[in-house]
C-alpha cells in the first residue's frame, strides 16, 4: 500500500511518501512545496493546490494521510493554514482518493510512544524507521514521513 503523507502548510507543504508491505515500511520519496511570499494570497492557494495534483499524480497512492491543524496562537497564521488544508482535502476528494488524518500527538505516539515528543526525536525515528542514511530535511518534509508511517498504520488497522 502506498501512503502519501502531508504536513499541511500555507508557506511550505511538506510530502511524504511510503510504502507499507506487511510489517516493512519503505521510503520512496519527500520534499515540499513552497508558495511565493510574493504571490497573491489566491495564487498561493493556487501553489498549494498544484503540489497536491502533482505528488497525487506522480506516486499514485492508494491512501492520503493528512495532518490535522491544531489551534495556534497566532489566529492570522492557523486561518492561513486552514484554509490551505481544505484546498489539499478537496484536491485528494477529486481524486478519489482514501483519506485518513491524524492529530500530531498521534504521530508522535505512534512513532515514539510519547505523545509529547520533539521534533528531533521524530526525525530520528523516521530515519531509523525507514533506514535513511540521514535525517530527513526540511523539517516539514520529515514530519510527513512520519505523518505517512503513523497514517498508513492508522488506515490498515482504524480504532
Amino acid at each position: 500500500m502506498r501512503v502519501l503523507g502531508i504536513d499541511p502548510g500555507f508557506d511550505r507543504l511538506g510530502f511524504g511518501v511510503v510504502d507499507l508491505q506487511g510489517s516493512l515500511v519503505n521510503w520512496v520519496s519527500h520534499g515540499i512545496v513552497q508558495t511565493s511570499k510574493y504571490d497573491l494570497y489566491g495564487q498561493r492557494l493556487q501553489q498549494v493546490r498544484d503540489g497536491m495534483k502533482k505528488a497525487i499524480l506522480d506516486f499514485s497512492p492508494d491512501v492520503v494521510a493528512v495532518e490535522q491543524l491544531f489551534f495556534s496562537s497566532n489566529a492570522k497564521t492557523a486561518m492561513q493554514v486552514g484554509m490551505a488544508r481544505g484546498v489539499i482535502l478537496l484536491e485528494i476528494a477529486d481524486a478519489g482518493i482514501a483519506l485518513v488524518e491524524v492529530m500530531p500527538n498521534q504521530v508522535k505516539q505512534g512513532l515514539t510512544g510519547w505523545g509529547a515528543a520533539d521534533k528531533k526525536a521524530i526525525q530520528h525515528m523516521v530515519q531509523v524507521t525507514l533506514k535513511l542514511d540521514a535525517l530527513p530535511k526540511p523539517d516539514d518534509a520529515a514530519d510527513a514521513l512520519a505523518i505517512a508511517i503513523v497514517g498508513g498504520m492508522f488506515f490498515r488497522h482504524p480504532k
